[in-house]
């Protein structure tokens, strides 16, 4: 009886840590927890225009944070901006910081690994920025050049493919590596076309060359398995285009019409 109590005990016992794991294992319904708290915690940019940046009143803006704004207000809650840079966006979101990442984030298979995408909010393509009185005409011109690149991005790699002559240098952010153009300690800056323009808007020292050399398919990201916390906020994104929401941001933005409907991008 004595023994067979001490395997009871440790059957027990087994079974409370067992069931202990799998609780901690478990995923998370963020989307229940967002509506409990009242509010989306959401990691963003502040260093990349015109998709987040800091406005003149120093305050945080852009075309990712009022499109998760709009989100917000389809959820009925309210929403919290953390600073991200490409870095951190992934490692805030998978360790919990954040409930989702809008930060001019490329869709790839490689992240894929890591974490789920929404559906693609944005399509862009990659571009060089130079000095007004550069010879850069294009990628052609690059062999010996010294490229400024944001750290950590799908940027990085496209360059070193599409111009493996170049000597092209990361930065920890994109307003380093502007600033490195700036100061002329680098020969170009390469990013997506639409944060390139960004930075050149009231510089007329500087001029975008050549042509969009990849496609950037933007996506929000959530933790893996966070399923209805993405599938509300790709309800939210399709509605926000049916309304006309979203192309009027867009235009706030960009100053043109979306080419890419968001109804054709692929399902999640």
């Amino acid at each position: 009886m004595r023994h067979a109590g001490k395997l009871l005990a440790a059957i027990l016992a087994a079974s409370f840590a067992w069931s202990g794991v799998a609780a901690a294992q478990a995923p998370q319904n963020t989307l229940a927890t967002i509506k409990q708290r009242g509010k989306i915690i959401a990691g963003v940019k502040f260093d990349t225009p015109p998709f987040g940046f800091l406005d003149e009143n120093n305050q945080p803006t852009g075309f990712d944070l009022d499109l998760v704004r709009k989100i917000a207000e389809k959820l009925g809650v309210g929403v919290e901006f953390v600073k991200v840079t490409s870095p951190t966006r992934i490692p805030l979101l998978v360790s919990g910081n954040v409930d989702l990442v809008a930060a001019s984030m490329t869709d790839t298979p490689e992240r894929e690994k890591t974490i789920d995408f929404s559906i693609t909010y944005y399509t862009g393509g990659q571009s060089l920025l130079v000095a007004a009185d550069s010879k850069i005409a294009g990628l052609k011109d690059l062999d010996g050049k010294e490229v400024a690149v944001q750290q950590g991005t799908t940027l990085e790699k496209n360059i070193a493919a599409a111009a493996p002559t170049a000597k092209v240098t990361a930065y920890k952010d994109y307003n380093s590596a502007w600033l490195a153009l700036a100061q002329g300690r680098v020969d170009a800056l390469t990013g997506s076309l639409n944060i390139l323009q960004g930075f050149q808007k009231n510089n007329p020292k500087f001029k975008i060359v050549g042509e969009m050399f990849s496609v950037e398919p933007f996506g929000i990201g959530f933790r893996k398995g966070d399923s209805d916390l993405r599938d509300a906020v790709n309800v939210a994104l399709r509605d926000l285009w049916a309304s006309g929401e979203y192309k009027a941001l867009y235009r706030k933005y960009f100053g043109t019409d979306p080419t890419v409907p968001i109804e054709s991008s692929r399902e999640r």
